[in-house]
């Protein structure tokens, strides 16, 4: 480690005695060491705001109190409780490892952050969240707070893009760890680097003056906090056009498939999707190609305006066809009709969610 981004001595002590005083202690997974809520609560937390993970974090909890309630519930209802909070991988992560959890460790979560990272949807970071607030375990976490305000207190200017730069900050991030009383101070220490990113040592404009550590942060004394952490290689961003198919029968029910295991929403139900309109065309049941062949306006058929999706690095340029037949015959070869009460506890995805709503 290079001695002038050597950790002070006193830096863990500073952040839990701040972390008792300041920092969050009042949402519903803090105080716990139970590890099936606070391993829920960072898998909720990743890409997700705290506002946004309450409602969905205590609708879990009602559903499934243990894990392995989890473990054993459908995976269609742990998507259709999901649906809305996005990145939808986790979900079927946290299904899987939650049977995981179940048959190779009997329903307890293990101990150690060597052994949670053995478990599906579970990282580095994760696992030492889990290990640390719950067993004390003397490991680092590394999540994009902690790496701000890492870098900003060690004025750690490396590019985190590149591997060997971002493992010497673990490095360094584990060395910086309380020495002493552990059970008590590896969890108090975890939740203050992660409080301190979170309402103080910000993106844009940090607020330096209530920062803990601030005459020892050498981003504070170049006068140039935002300019760290650094990371100079940033993903590509694609896009893709999507055909949907959003066909009703005169009963108002709607016409879903459940989507491939791997892909786009994948295990999610959702309007039938195809790459343009010739293809949704062709697609259509046998019954309803006969009846387009002997009378067209038998069927309405509406394109709705086009939208455009943003997911992390890719925008979807969806175009929507309106499909309203005359009989509740098959639409598609694979699919099912649904009604509003069936669909509204369905996995969905958030686009295929707004315009079924917004169609009835």
């Amino acid at each position: 480690m290079p001695k002038a981004l050597k950790p002070l001595a006193t830096f863990a002590d500073t952040m839990v005695a701040w972390q008792k005083v300041h920092g969050r202690n009042h949402l519903p997974w803090q105080n716990t060491r139970d590890p099936y809520r606070v391993w829920l609560s960072e898998i909720m937390l990743q890409q997700t705001q705290v506002s946004t993970v309450l409602t969905y974090y205590a609708k879990f909890l009602d559903n499934f109190p243990t894990v392995a309630h989890l473990a054993a519930a459908p995976q269609d209802k742990v998507m259709g409780l999901w649906s809305g909070l996005g990145y939808y991988s986790r979900a079927r992560n946290l299904h899987q490892c939650a049977k995981d959890v179940v048959s190779r460790f009997g329903g307890e979560f293990p101990s150690t952050a060597e052994a949670l990272i053995s478990l599906p949807g579970i990282g580095r970071s994760t696992a030492a969240a889990v290990a640390s607030f719950c067993f004390s375990e003397r490991v680092a976490i590394m999540d994009g707070n902690v790496k701000r305000v890492l870098t900003r207190v060690w004025g750690y200017a490396e590019d985190l893009s590149v591997g060997k730069h971002e493992k010497a900050l673990w490095q360094m991030a584990e060395a910086a760890l309380p020495t002493r009383n552990l059970k008590a101070a590896m969890p108090r220490y975890s939740q203050a680097i992660m409080d301190l990113g979170a309402t103080v040592c910000l993106p844009r404009k940090p607020n330096c003056a209530q920062c803990p550590v601030r005459l020892e942060c050498k981003a504070h004394a170049q006068g140039e906090p935002e300019k760290f952490p650094v990371k100079t290689r940033k993903l590509k961003r694609t896009s893709e056009v999507l055909w949907l198919l959003l066909a009703q029968n005169p009963k108002g029910d709607t016409w879903l498939e459940k989507r491939p295991a791997s892909g786009i929403w994948a295990s999610l139900y959702s309007l039938p999707v195809f790459e343009s309109e010739a293809a949704l065309r062709e697609a259509l049941s046998p019954a309803l190609q006969k009846t387009i062949a002997l009378d067209a306006s038998a069927l309405k058929w509406e394109l709705l305006p086009s939208f455009k999706h943003v997911l992390t690095h890719k925008d979807l340029h969806c175009h929507v066809v309106k499909l309203k037949v005359n009989r509740g015959a098959p639409v598609l070869t694979e699919g099912v009709w649904c009604s509003k009460a069936n669909w509204t506890d369905l996995g969905l995805p958030q686009p295929v969610r707004h315009l079924l709503s917004s169609s009835l």
